[in-house]
């Protein structure tokens, strides 16, 4: 399924490789790193020259034990810092992590391509209304349970199921609004047991819904490190490992904070793939 972004055109002959850009102090890898707009500027400079196809600006922890700011609070974090990117950077396709839809439309009016709704949906009730009505490009992502809950009711059990009705519901109401622009994201590591994260990114054509591109986002998380017995700062490995893996899986999109080793990836993969059929 071909997929409209601005004036870009995705039919996903190759995965795509979004770059993670937290503007938050408390993120649970890079949180705080971003203290200015120069840094800001030179990091989304880095993984454009690393080879990143969008990038992704989050202004909202959701990590464990992460605080609960204002819709104000997320609009003053972010909107400066995406005016900035889109004037050094106007060609960029730029995603906006955030469940809630009052930020969504400012970002959207702002400059911002796509919203990244780790609800899906869920947390505010006038998303769907408005990226429906809107025809915003959106991904779609399966979390469970609440904001406050979002660690914390596991997923033992037949995840692929559960993903893939929670994926046909809403895009069922979607489509109420006409055709969309959908990329699904299973939320691996939002209140999935690791053997349900593991289930998930193992089978991904499970819970694929009418062909559309599936987004992996694994980066430097705690399924990687609990099970090598590190931490976030010691799993690039690991993520380059489990992202090699989901490209084979079938994922269409990369959600990574280390876009260089992402980017190598996927060409490997690519050429693995192009000597195989040749």
């Amino acid at each position: 399924m071909k997929l409209k972004i601005g004036e870009h055109f995705f039919s996903w002959e190759r995965p795509l490789v979004m770059g993670i850009l937290n503007l938050t102090p408390d993120s649970f890898y890079d949180g705080g790193s971003h203290h200015n707009i120069d840094d800001v500027l030179r990091h989304c400079e880095k993984m454009l020259t690393e080879g990143a196809d969008i990038i992704d600006i989050g202004a909202f922890s959701s990590r464990p034990g992460s605080e609960i700011i204002s819709v104000d609070e997320e609009n003053r974090r972010l909107l400066p810092y995406l005016i900035e990117i889109k004037k050094r950077f106007p060609d960029t396709i730029i995603s906006i992590d955030t469940f809630r839809k009052d930020v969504a439309k400012n970002a959207i009016d702002n400059g911002a391509d796509i919203i990244n709704d780790i609800s899906g949906g869920l947390f505010d009730k006038d998303m769907l209304s408005y990226i429906g009505e809107n025809h915003v490009p959106y991904i779609m992502m399966h979390c469970g349970g609440s904001i406050e809950s979002l660690h914390t009711n596991h997923i033992k059990e037949n995840a692929c199921e559960i993903v893939k009705e929670f994926f046909e519901k809403q895009i069922e109401f979607l489509d109420n609004y006409g055709e969309q622009q959908i990329i699904l994201d299973p939320g691996i590591g939002f209140n999935k047991s690791m053997k349900s994260n593991f289930e998930l990114l193992n089978n991904i054509e499970d819970y694929r819904v009418n062909n559309l591109p599936v987004l992996i986002g694994i980066s430097r998380k705690s399924m990687i490190y609990k099970t090598l017995k590190t931490t976030p700062q010691e799993a690039l490995n690991g993520t380059t490992v489990l992202n090699t893996i989901a490209l084979m899986k079938g994922a269409d999109i990369l959600r990574v904070h280390d876009v260089k080793e992402a980017v190598e990836a996927v060409k490997l993969v690519n050429e693995l793939r192009a000597k195989a059929v040749g």
